[in-house]
């Protein structure tokens, strides 16, 4: 009877032992916040970093892989190895998150700060337009002028002068290219009107040519002309 209690101590005492051969090596780090980016190029820095670390401890993982399989408690070696490797991603991922959200942040600041200055230039403008604005041609008149317009409608000032010297210059483009086409059109009727000039010159010069040519001909056969005769009282 007393040699249970002694089996039963030693089985607990190997179990333990072949436990802790078991047991990874490697402590699982505490998750804490990173600490805060000050600046873009140390922003870049951590994301390189945090890049090269997660090969790393892939790598690691890789290792401890095939160390676990040389254990007896198989399964409880790679949870461990396991747990190890996600603690570390999920340490790189935060500082990966810290340091993009930085980044981010930085862009919008600029994008704002871009948004502000074109805003500040556009109230500028619109001040500079509402204290000097451009003449207006008008005919003179007995009328009172219309009032005067607002600062703020200024831009809509702007877009119906842009609209009437836009329409001017199409009325104008237009007008020279019907120019162009009549001009081109008159000289193709000059031309042609030379042409038909040149050709019934020809003509004549031909038709003269074909009756001397058979004159000669008459001549050439004795077939002359017959002699006028006078007639006698």
């Amino acid at each position: 009877m007393t040699r249970h209690p002694m089996l039963r101590v030693t089985a607990m005492a190997a179990f333990a032992l072949l436990l802790g051969a078991c047991s990874s090596t490697d402590l699982v780090p505490e998750e804490t916040p990173p600490a805060p980016t000050t600046s873009p190029e140390q922003a870049e820095q951590r994301l390189a970093a945090v890049a090269a670390e997660r090969a790393a401890i892939e790598a690691r993982f890789a290792d401890r892989e095939i160390v676990c399989y040389d254990k007896f408690f198989v399964n409880r070696c790679l949870d461990e190895a396991r747990e190890v490797r996600r603690a570390a991603l999920v340490t790189q991922r935060a500082i990966e998150i810290e340091a993009s959200l930085y980044l981010r942040r930085l862009k919008v600041e600029e994008r704002d700060k871009a948004i502000a200055e074109a805003e500040a230039a556009y109230a500028r403008e619109e001040a500079e337009l509402a204290a000097n604005p451009p003449p207006v041609r008008e005919p003179v008149s007995t009328e009172l002028p219309p009032p005067r317009a607002k600062s703020g409608d200024s831009r809509v000032v702007r877009s119906q002068q842009r609209a009437q010297e836009n329409a001017a210059r199409a009325e104008q483009d237009a007008a020279e290219r019907a120019a162009n086409v009549a001009a081109y059109e008159e000289r193709v009727r000059k031309s042609e009107e030379r042409q038909k000039e040149v050709a019934r010159r020809v003509a004549e010069r031909e038709a003269k040519a074909a009756r001397r040519a058979a004159e000669e001909a008459k001549k050439a056969n004795g077939n002359g002309p017959a002699p006028t005769t006078i007639p006698t009282n």
